[in-house]
């Protein structure tokens, strides 16, 4: 299987109460059913394309969702997603890494937005050659995302099955 966000969000854990940001949410692949998870919380969808944040709202308003918000963000760089410093429990990070030119902005971000005891799910390709996929020279090693996160005091807590073609991780705010 290409990639199932149900899946991937069951392994991640996300509880009905959660505050969670999808950032770089693109059409709400993630955004819809992690806001189905959390259905006492909240998700924030951060998008760079504007045309997605309507692709989403359409989308939210659809399923008859009341807690999301979905808005244009700049996700590479500290306060970009107007979310507030230590606001979100988890931070959704799916296919977006490889796209990242301030990779370090991102992470930092990232940071900024997630509480002390927060966790972030980092999927993104593993593979070149796939036709949705990205060229060889733009993807992010697993090696090499977890590097980033741990530049910024962010630890692993597992890996994750992602399905084909991708690789996925949970990483805690704070070590454990």
């Amino acid at each position: 299987m290409f990639a199932d966000p149900i899946k991937n969000l069951k392994q991640f854990g996300l509880r009905e109460d959660m505050i969670v940001a999808d950032l770089g949410a693109g059409t709400g692949f993630y955004t819809i059913p992690a806001a189905g998870m959390v259905s006492n919380g909240k998700v924030y969808a951060v998008e760079v394309v504007r045309d997605y944040v309507t692709t989403i709202k359409n989308k939210v308003k659809e399923a008859r969702l009341n807690n999301v918000e979905c808005f244009w963000g700049d996700i590479e760089k500290i306060g970009g997603t107007k979310l507030k410093d230590n606001l979100v429990d988890a931070v959704i990070c799916s296919n977006i890494l490889f796209q990242v030119e301030n990779q370090s902005g991102f992470v930092a971000e990232i940071k900024r937005i997630l509480k002390p005891s927060g966790r972030v799910l980092l999927i993104d390709w593993s593979e070149a050659g796939f036709p949705l996929g990205p060229k060889k020279e733009k993807i992010i090693t697993k090696e090499k995302g977890l590097e980033l996160f741990q530049k910024k005091e962010m630890w692993l807590d597992r890996e994750i099955d992602a399905g084909s073609h991708h690789y996925g991780m949970i990483l805690m705010n704070k070590k454990i």
